[in-house]
């Protein structure tokens, strides 16, 4: 399983020019993209040959992994809480309204376990060595456990072998993988590409051209959902063609200039998979400047994506509940500092989420039950 991962995470670092020149045919334009795309995989399955072994941990992948409603039922509700223990979180951007959602889940988590949460976060996506800093920080400071959603799979690797090494208990939130950190939890990120994927073939039917706008290739989350997409698609609907995928780090602007040109490119593109909202909405923007018919599909549930819904610009979002996400994370976390043994990783709740059920109460599509915390 490693081998197919990595051979996509590769292929999608390395399309960077999918599409064709600007040609008066949009023929000429389609066949381009295609042996552009062509071209960039063959290289980067040549490539991942060398480096199969990369990805230490797969979280999607594990044979241990655990949902948190089987983690429940295995280890009952109710968990216990030492109040002298102290939280660290490390996030990305507050920028992006999917981390402020999460960092709201950890200050409800904080409030209803009395715990004190030193939460930290970067002044934009890309600061790694910002996120470092702040990891080494909290662990000098003598945290009991780190909740840590990295910007990249490699920029927090030092920072929480030391945190290991001092007896810190290590939690990946989400987003970058970090192989060293003791357990992961988040969404599967290979199903917000799956339910992505068979949601835009139940609309479009067995035809058309679609293409995916990608995150960061760094970033594990971004790889998986582009993997997922992509696989769902070969494997259940090859009618539809991947015509064009390319990186745009997460900015909104960047995805609506991308998604400005492919529109140019390609006037039969039907529909564009984004690997987060943010880039949706810049997506969104694109398409309705350019008075397209074209079906966009985002990922984690920002409020905004559900007031586009709900306004009929954004298509579908798959919502990976992050203001629930950071009570999970928390949970889990106590439950391993009171002494219960964890899975690896730990899946928390996802939905795709349209028209039909934009204005459904999230705790009622997950069946959210809040843990019940006993302080020692």
């Amino acid at each position: 399983m490693k081998k197919r991962f990595l051979a996509t995470f590769l292929a999608a670092a390395m399309v960077l020019g999918v599409v064709g020149c600007g040609s008066s045919s949009s023929s000429t334009t389609s066949d381009s993209a295609s042996d552009s795309t062509e071209q960039a995989t063959d290289a980067a399955e040549e490539e991942s040959a060398e480096e199969v072994d990369e990805l230490e941990f797969n979280p999607d992948q594990a044979e241990d992994a655990m949902t948190i409603d089987e983690l429940r039922e295995a280890n009952g509700v109710e968990v216990t809480v030492n109040s002298d223990w102290e939280i660290g979180v490390v996030m990305k951007s507050l920028s992006n309204e999917f981390w402020r959602t999460l960092q709201e889940g950890y200050e409800q988590a904080s409030a209803d376990t009395g715990l004190a949460f030193n939460i930290q976060a970067t002044t934009d996506e890309s600061d790694e060595i910002g996120q470092q800093t702040m990891t080494e920080t909290l662990t000098n400071q003598g945290v009991d456990a780190l909740l840590l959603s990295p910007i990249s799979d490699s920029n927090l690797t030092s920072a929480v072998e030391n945190a290991n090494d001092a007896g810190v208990l290590t939690v990946n939130v989400n987003d970058g993988l970090i192989a060293q950190a003791q357990h992961y939890v988040g969404p599967n990120a290979y199903m917000n590409g799956q339910l992505a994927a068979e949601w835009i073939s139940e609309k479009l039917g067995d035809e058309g051209d679609v293409a995916i706008v990608i995150g960061m290739a760094k970033a594990f989350a971004a790889r998986e959902r582009t993997a997922g997409f992509k696989d769902w698609i070969e494997e259940n609907n090859s009618g539809l063609n991947v015509w064009a995928e390319q990186n745009a780090d997460w900015d909104r602007t960047k995805a609506k200039d991308l998604a400005a040109t492919w529109i140019q490119q390609n006037p039969d593109l039907k529909a564009i998979f984004c690997n987060n909202d943010d880039m949706a909405l810049g997506v969104v923007e694109a398409v309705r400047e350019a008075e397209a018919d074209i079906l966009v599909v985002g990922v984690d549930g920002i409020g905004e994506a559900y007031e586009s819904i709900r306004n009929g610009g954004l298509d579908a979002t798959v919502d990976s509940f992050p203001y629930y996400m950071a009570q999970v994370a928390t949970e889990c976390t106590l439950r391993a500092l009171g002494g219960q043994e964890l899975p690896s990783a730990v899946a928390t709740p996802q939905a795709l989420i349209d028209a039909d059920n934009v204005d459904t109460d999230p705790a009622e599509l997950i069946n959210w039950v809040a843990p019940t915390y006993v302080t020692e």
